[in-house]
């Protein structure tokens, strides 16, 4: 009996521990401002499959992407603003306001090289075409 009670102690605080380095990590991701509640498709599957929750924030030209449980301190995804080609938006379809966060738009990332699917409020969006055309004259992309 008390090695059962030894194991779930174990757990428990095992699971506490990873909550409390979670909250911190997202804290410590937010510290410089503009992060965003921002999920993404990992996958090319039908709508509503391989989306991860996470959350993206802006570093000089970059767009950075983490998950949200994860204790990875690096990025899982980074887009360079010089990267893009374009982005189109559409209502999520099928599964997707399942697996999204409520009220998310999905946004269709043209990279060069691939297209990425971003899930990600209005607000958000205005912050990320704002970010696209900061970029300096000699990088601009027009949409």
């Amino acid at each position: 009996m008390r090695t059962v009670l030894d194991v779930v102690g174990v757990c428990l605080l095992a699971a506490v521990l990873f909550i409390v380095l979670v909250a911190f990590r997202r804290r410590w991701l937010s510290r410089d401002g503009g992060t965003f509640d921002c999920s993404l498709q990992l996958a090319e599957k039908e709508h509503g499959r391989g989306w991860a929750l996470g959350l993206a924030r802006y570093v000089g030209d970059e767009l950075q992407w983490f998950r949200v449980f994860s204790l990875a301190w690096w990025p899982k995804l980074v887009v360079n603003r010089r990267q893009l080609d374009g982005i189109s938006t559409r209502r999520p379809m099928g599964n997707e306001p399942l697996v999204t966060y409520a009220g998310h738009v999905i946004v269709d990332a043209d990279l060069k090289e691939r297209t990425v699917h971003f899930a990600m409020t209005e607000e958000a969006l205005t912050g990320v075409l704002a970010w696209m055309e900061s970029a300096p004259p000699s990088t601009q992309t027009y949409l």
